[in-house]
């Protein structure tokens, strides 16, 4: 299988670049430019909201642009974010974050993206005013469901487990994908998370989980289900006391040849994509091209 590397737009507009966000057309012209293979597009104002870009034209347009760059869109990070998380009472009115998904997913469709990213939406202490059980059944349910539609469209559906997030342990990660027990629900792998979460057990309430292994262990408990990857390093930090610091390659402690090995050869990761995600990097413009010439070599091995 040919191994593509795109990198995530989201990079461009948060954290350090809110105030100054790189346009978008401006970064996909430059990773055609550097010789990336695709775009994995955030679905957050400034970018491509689904609200800013309504109809079939605007999104062929925004399909033209990176086709004509050279590139491919290897997944999209939908804006679920909000007081209206899977788990919350809110969620349930209406259907309301049913209903958001499949906005979403249209846009995600009309890009030609393979894969959609879900969250859990609320922190680490749980939902508030909602009990832990109820509020895991809930987002359990919801995503199955979620599933099941993105199926339909040719979609994978793709959870993203960080410590900012609830049920940031490796157990219950392993677990909330066996519950939801659908073909069409998979990890989005982020080794920076993973880090995060099964070496240093960061945001974890309650008693610590970390695993001996670290990184490679947690991606080979997950073995079969790793449907997308995100790379990046880790120093063993948090953002803003938040979420994990996306650190440039070399400028953390991941062993990138025995992180990747185990997704890969391990883990069974099939996916064709290898994501580099900047998130919250004050300098990811500037890094940009490092982050591929560190990842070509890996692409080439796998």
């Amino acid at each position: 299988m040919t191994r593509l590397l795109s990198i995530g737009t989201w990079a461009y507009t948060f954290g350090p670049y809110e105030s100054n966000p790189v346009p978008f057309d401006t970064v996909v012209k430059k990773l055609g430019e550097l010789g990336y293979d695709g775009v994995e597009i955030g679905a957050f104002r400034p970018h491509i909201h689904p609200d800013d870009y309504p109809t079939a034209a605007d999104r062929q347009k925004v399909s033209k642009l990176v086709k004509d760059c050279g590139l491919r869109v290897s997944g999209l990070a939908a804006d679920f974010w909000g007081d209206k998380g899977p788990g919350t009472d809110a969620a349930q009115e209406n259907d309301y974050y049913i209903e958001l998904f499949k906005k979403n997913l249209k846009l995600c469709t009309d890009l030609g993206a393979p894969g959609i990213r879900v969250d859990t939406v609320n922190g680490p202490d749980g939902v508030p005013g909602v009990d832990l059980a109820t509020a895991r059944k809930r987002i359990v349910s919801s995503w199955r469901t979620c599933a099941a539609l993105a199926q339909a469209e040719g979609v994978k559906l793709l959870w993203e487990f960080e410590p900012g997030f609830l049920f940031n342990k490796p157990s219950e990660v392993v677990s909330i994908v066996e519950e939801v027990n659908h073909p069409n629900f998979s990890v989005l792998f982020d080794t920076c998370h993973a880090y995060m979460c099964a070496v240093v057990a960061s945001r974890q309430p309650g008693p610590k989980e970390t695993l001996p292994g670290g990184v490679a262990e947690f991606a080979r408990l997950l073995k079969g289900q790793i449907g997308h990857l995100h790379v990046i390093d880790s120093d063993g930090t948090l953002h803003g006391d938040e979420t994990s610091t996306h650190c440039p390659f070399g400028e953390g402690n991941i062993d990138f040849d025995e992180a990747l090995d185990a997704v890969v050869t391990d883990a069974g990761y099939q996916g064709e994509w290898f994501t580099v995600d900047l998130c919250f990097w004050p300098e990811a413009w500037e890094v940009t091209e490092n982050a591929k010439n560190f990842l070509t070599p890996y692409l080439n091995r796998y």
